[in-house]
């Protein structure tokens, strides 16, 4: 147990997914898993574990934001053993055809956040995810016909910041597909742990299209991306069986 979760060491799978949402993580678990079994309801933030055609496999809720996301993972890491983690969250466009229902895969991310404080000294820290994870997902997804872009994207801590969408334009201006609050914080603590790490994410909204999808469609837009991340977490587990 730690000061934020109920669960008993054992009581996650080495494979763990990510939502930001309880609601999310309840309808992964209640939708893909088998046997799916609630081990932590501290603050709301719900976890399951369960198995994915033969794989064990569990799902935690992070909360908005790296300093949120950073509890939560850091005590799957230390704690209860996790080893391969991956993000299934949300995302705004910032390239014109990165668009709504599409998924993005975080090659790399950069981020405005300060959580790190001084740990890198002088150095800028470019977080990165598992390559092996990262070139499955790629494969999958294009085998698949989904509709995807792999590429940088950027995490921030403010989501009503006073500059409104214009600081965004650096970003777009060299290529970052996406932003999002999580997935820099996501992988720098893995690679402090020497864990593997993905983030897949579904584009919601494009902050420069203006394009945005319902909030009552948003459960409903989550299926393909959770399904890339069981796929890719599962040919995984076998490669090292």
């Amino acid at each position: 147990m730690t000061p934020h979760n109920e669960a008993q060491v054992g009581d996650y799978a080495p494979t763990v997914l990510l939502s930001g949402d309880p609601l999310r993580s309840e309808w992964i678990a209640e939708t893909f898993l088998e046997k799916a079994r609630c081990v932590n309801r501290i603050r709301g933030a719900l976890g399951y574990t369960g198995s994915y055609r033969g794989m064990p496999v569990s799902v935690q809720t992070t909360g908005i934001g790296i300093p949120s996301l950073s509890i939560y993972v850091h005590e799957l890491l230390e704690t209860y053993g996790a080893k391969a983690l991956f993000r299934v969250g949300t995302c705004g466009g910032l390239q014109d055809h990165v668009r709504i229902r599409e998924v993005v895969i975080s090659q790399a991310a950069g981020t405005d956040s300060c959580a790190d404080g001084r740990t890198f000294g002088d150095f800028r820290f470019a977080p990165s995810p598992d390559f092996s994870l990262l070139g499955m997902a790629a494969d999958h997804a294009k085998g698949s016909g989904l509709a995807h872009h792999v590429g940088p994207t950027a995490s921030s801590d403010v989501f009503y910041h006073s500059a409104g969408d214009e600081r965004f334009r650096p970003l777009r201006s060299h290529g970052v597909l996406a932003v999002d609050m999580e997935t820099s914080g996501f992988y720098t603590l893995a690679a402090r742990f020497g864990a593997r790490a993905l983030s897949i994410c579904m584009v919601v909204d494009n902050i420069f299209t203006h394009d945005a999808i319902a909030e009552s469609e948003r459960q409903a837009v989550f299926r393909p991306m959770v399904e890339l991340a069981l796929a890719t977490a599962s040919k995984a587990f076998r490669l090292e069986q």
